[in-house]
């Protein structure tokens, strides 16, 4: 017993002094090399030939050397860190959003702090001026601050945008014109043609771009669009903006989001309206929940993962200082995914 214990304290004091000797000072003798030229081929390696660069490394991993985060951080002027603000993070279309951004950036050796604005503008501001003194840059999902606020913002740091056209920022946006175009074919080929839009928030580009799209796509097919009150975009947006889809006399609703379009179908289903044998309703973004439902929600599919991806990329990129890489154009296309709730008029 005491010749384990006392093996036990010696292979701890070893590891001791393994630790205080691995400091950039014993990897720069390990390596033969100056200790400045260990922090160049750590943290500048483009300024170190590959030789040296790789002896540096393999001293370093031989000793176990870990060089400090903080310190690292004065020398290149950044924090490691990155901000991501959302409208709502209660809002299943987000969750996987918010998961790729993580891991892409926790991939790239940066933490990531992530603040929900509960779809309110001037909390969004607020956090993104807060962060822009915290991070080295910022992820805005879907922002809707104005195009003054947002250049504000981005004069302080690097800002990406997601899912909203900027000239401030370089942006991800998203194809819906397949996906809405789709929708609304399925539905005139099911005999509809007097059918509703229940939008948004008003200033909400997304809200924008879907109105635009489903107007000229419900034009083309020749159906008559009624465009609703705006609607909150959560669950009870819907079940309340419900009975005005009722008494327009559309046999057919589209709404803006599927969380939307789940509180349409509680409120037609609280009526006695039966979904889809007396109105369809197709949703906007196939949140995990859509599939869940009985009847099962039709809705367009929004590609978020692929967003997330190339938003996060494109972050890191303007970081590192090189070229932009846009993914491409399928990547980002929606498409309908037709389930149960909609059918012959």
């Amino acid at each position: 017993m005491f010749r384990k214990r006392f093996h036990y304290v010696a292979t701890m004091d070893s590891a001791r002094e393994v630790k205080r000797a691995a400091t950039i000072h014993a990897v720069a003798a390990l390596a033969g090399v100056s200790p400045s030229t260990v922090s160049r081929a750590l943290n500048a390696p483009e300024l170190v030939n590959a030789l040296t660069r790789q002896r540096v490394l393999d001293s370093a991993e031989q000793l176990g050397y870990q060089p400090n985060r903080a310190a690292r951080s004065l020398v290149l002027g950044r924090t490691g860190s990155l901000g991501l603000i959302v409208p709502d993070i209660a809002n299943p279309f987000f969750t996987p959003f918010v998961k790729t951004i993580q891991s892409e950036v926790r991939e790239a050796g940066y933490a990531l702090f992530v603040a929900d604005t509960d779809e309110n503008p001037a909390a969004e501001v607020v956090a993104a001026r807060a962060m822009a003194k915290q991070v080295d840059g910022i992820i805005l999902c879907a922002p809707r601050m104005s195009g003054n606020r947002l250049r504000s913002i981005a004069a302080h740091t690097l800002v990406v945008i997601a899912n909203r056209q900027s000239r401030t920022a370089p942006a991800v946006t998203m194809d819906i014109g397949p996906g809405v175009r789709q929708a609304v074919t399925h539905v005139h080929s099911l005999g509809h043609r007097k059918v509703a839009f229940m939008p948004g928030p008003r200033r909400s580009w997304s809200n924008q771009q879907r109105l635009r799209f489903f107007t000229g796509a419900c034009a083309a097919q020749g159906l008559d669009l009624i465009v609703l009150s705006p609607v909150e975009p959560v669950y009870g947006g819907g079940y309340r903006g419900a009975d005005e889809a009722v008494a327009a006399g559309v046999s057919a609703v589209f709404a803006y989001n599927d969380l939307v379009a789940l509180g349409v179908l509680a409120r037609l289903g609280d009526r006695g309206i039966k979904v889809p044998d007396d109105m369809s309703v197709l949703g906007f973004d196939d949140i995990p929940m859509a599939a869940m439902m009985n009847p099962q929600l039709t809705t367009v599919q929004m590609p978020v993962n692929a967003v997330a991806r190339a938003a996060a990329s494109l972050l890191l990129e303007r970081l590192d200082g090189g070229p932009s890489r846009r993914p491409s154009a399928p990547e980002l296309a929606t498409k309908l995914v037709i389930r149960n709730t909609t059918a012959p008029c």
